[in-house]
């Protein structure tokens, strides 16, 4: 999302999905590690009516509740932050990426970053732009 306030609907709409979204990731991890609400939300220090709010994706809650959650029962920021991204460029968020390791995509991901990264202040050294043409 760009800088501007979160004012429109599409926007509202976006954090919605992935509260949504992130809240049944908690939920099935929390679950998958056999921990009770009770205990997760005193561990992230919330209330246990609230984290039933953040599992069942009550656009009411912080994307930080969420992220404290996350961490809590072993999930990343990826599963957070891919469907935003997917969501932000209006596509559809592939379900099994969800249940997938996020480690590994997430390791993908910050290689690929690197690599364009590296690629592109290469072609600022040797004076061309990342499109091989020289810069005028």
């Amino acid at each position: 999302m760009s800088l501007r306030s979160l004012s429109s609907t599409s926007d509202a709409a976006i954090l919605a999905k992935v509260k949504m979204i992130s809240g049944k990731c908690i939920e099935e991890r929390r679950r998958k590690v056999r921990i009770s609400q009770k205990k997760l939300a005193s561990a992230v220090g919330i209330s246990d009516r609230w984290l039933r709010e953040i599992e069942s994706g009550n656009p009411d809650a912080s994307l930080e509740d969420h992220l404290r959650c996350a961490y809590r029962v072993g999930l990343s920021a990826g599963n957070i932050l891919l469907p935003l991204i997917f969501l932000e460029h209006r596509m559809t968020v592939p379900a099994q990426i969800l249940h997938d390791d996020m480690a590994e995509i997430e390791r993908k991901c910050i290689s690929l970053i690197g690599e364009h990264y590296i690629a592109t202040l290469g072609d600022l050294i040797r004076g061309t732009t990342v499109s091989g043409f020289p810069r005028s």
